[in-house]
């Protein structure tokens, strides 16, 4: 049995009782490829299906219903069913949701080697972060979120006048959910744990290209005695993601994704009936490198905050800033461990970086890449496809990168570090936050006045000092500017799933 126990480095790792790392299943078998209604699983309307594609090889895993406008609605109606009052869910005791997400996490933990299998085989990340990473920090958040459960609760507040005044935290309904592909199993539980945790009820839609984890773990929650209705998954493409935002009787939308599609559902959302939204966009993160730092342990924090996950992490620290006395030192030892980064099969547990998500992020990479060089900055190492079979893109590590650049504007979403100079303090404030974007920020220094100065100055939601992408399933995330609106995960996030109903009631007489 799996057992969450240490940290290790930045990435949460598993410890094992006189067991080692359990060995990955190269060619886990696929058991749920359908749309997951009423806890049934069901065909599209249409017929329909599509390809989830294996990014090792380009090759088809095998092909999933493809959810539409109908089978969305159709999801709606379930999610809205089960919702109303007097229903099994709304009647059920806060506590009894809450052992119904332990439950859901224990049948995670034990399924974790099978799960962290499948999200490699779609997704293309290493199987060890998979599991030490991804499964390791959902089985947290579900435990997390499902002892919130029965202990958000209102007040009763001492009004003026002969009033009993008291407030309800009370779900806010029907939840419509769009996930990205970058982190599959991660995102779902960001997603569904606090909303189920607060009461509400799920209509989710996995990325088209990562659907596998999502749909397992849906059969998971009806194991562990979740009722019909309330958790719904429909995958398909942006079509079916744009009837989930259009319906009239989903109360809610929360979407992890581009800044670009993130504007269209903050728009679309306002059409016909005010949805309440939480927006988890882009990034440009901006890694402030101080000249009195350990110069080693720097770089290879800034090297995960970039290569982490293939670089397909919205928060990647791409924008490194390092201080002029230091910079060539940290140049040359950042070509150094880009070159040493074991790149390949995924399956490996000694594969540091495995392909990016598909074809055309692969195109998309190395397309900014010549359009990096082509703008001035310098070319150090990488840059090209790596080797000629699936998605894999070379460790590429620029200098004397511009702000202008393009590289230094656009989110790149993939395994490129762009190294760039810096003098002053008060220059760098103004140089990191020259971005629309503003999900995330480090510090690496030994000077508490300097990183007190610069974590003021910061225009992010995260602000990690002397670590990088550490995540906790009791801290807050989410970004400033376009990087979105609303947080993920801790007390915060619970709070976008609960309305707050203030109850006035008239007495004969208050007493103190």
């Amino acid at each position: 049995m799996l057992r969450v126990s240490r940290l290790l480095g930045n990435i949460q790792k598993c410890a094992f009782s006189a067991k080692a790392i359990p060995q990955p299943t190269e060619n886990p078998n696929v058991l749920y490829s359908g749309i997951f209604i009423n806890n049934e699983w069901q065909k599209s309307k249409s017929g329909n299906t599509f390809p989830t594609i294996n990014p090792t090889t380009g090759e088809i895993i095998t092909e999933v219903q493809k959810g539409e406008k109908a089978d969305i609605d159709a999801a709606v109606d379930a999610a809205y069913d089960a919702f109303k009052l007097g229903s099994p869910w709304r009647t059920m005791d806060a506590s009894e949701r809450g052992h119904l997400l332990y439950k859901l996490a224990d049948l995670i933990e034990r399924d974790a080697a099978y799960i962290a299998s499948l999200e490699t085989l779609d997704n293309g990340k290493p199987y060890l972060a998979a599991l030490t990473g991804d499964v390791n920090l959902s089985i947290k958040t579900f435990r997390y979120m499902a002892g919130w459960a029965d202990k958000d609760h209102g007040k009763v507040i001492p009004g003026d006048g002969n009033f009993m005044c008291y407030t309800r935290h009370e779900p806010v309904g029907v939840c419509g959910q769009i996930i990205p592909w970058n982190f599959p199993l991660l995102m779902f539980a960001w997603k569904v744990a606090p909303a189920l945790a607060m009461g509400n009820t799920v209509v989710l839609k996995p990325a088209e290209q990562t659907p596998l984890t999502a749909l397992y773990v849906a059969e998971l929650a009806k194991e562990a005695g979740v009722p019909s209705g309330v958790l719904n998954i429909v995958p398909g493409f942006g079509d079916a993601g744009a009837a989930l935002v259009a319906n009239s009787k989903v109360d809610k939308i929360a979407f992890t994704g581009s800044t670009e599609v993130g504007l269209k559902i903050q728009q679309a959302s306002g059409i016909g009936r005010l949805k309440r939204t939480t927006l988890e966009l882009g990034g440009k993160s901006p890694n402030i490198i101080l000249a009195d730092v350990d110069v080693a342990k720097a770089v290879e924090a800034a090297h995960m905050a970039v290569f982490y996950n293939q670089g397909q992490v919205c928060c990647a620290g791409t924008r490194t800033f390092i201080q002029e006395s230091l910079y060539d030192e940290f140049v040359e030892r950042s070509v150094e461990r880009a070159k040493k980064k074991a790149v390949g099969n995924p399956f490996d547990l000694k594969t540091e970086q495995g392909p990016q998500i598909d074809d055309i992020q692969m195109a998309k990479i190395l397309g900014l890449v010549k359009a990096g060089v082509k703008d001035g900055a310098k070319l150090l190492t990488g840059g090209e496809q790596h080797g000629d079979k699936g998605y894999f893109v070379q460790p590429t590590v620029f200098c004397d990168v511009d702000d202008s650049n393009i590289i230094a504007r656009e989110e790149i979403f993939g395994p490129v570090q762009q190294l760039m100079k810096f003098k002053h303090l008060d220059e760098i404030i103004e140089r990191a936050n020259n971005t629309n974007y503003g999900l995330a920020a480090a510090i690496f220094s030994n000077d508490i006045d300097k990183i007190n100065y610069l974590t003021q100055g910061l225009k992010a939601g995260t602000v990690w000092v002397n670590t990088y992408n550490t995540f906790s399933a009791q801290l807050p995330f989410g970004g400033y500017k376009d990087s979105g609106h609303g947080r993920e995960l801790g007390e915060y996030g619970i709070k976008q799933y609960t309305e707050v109903k203030s109850v006035i009631t008239s007495i004969p007489q208050k007493n103190s």
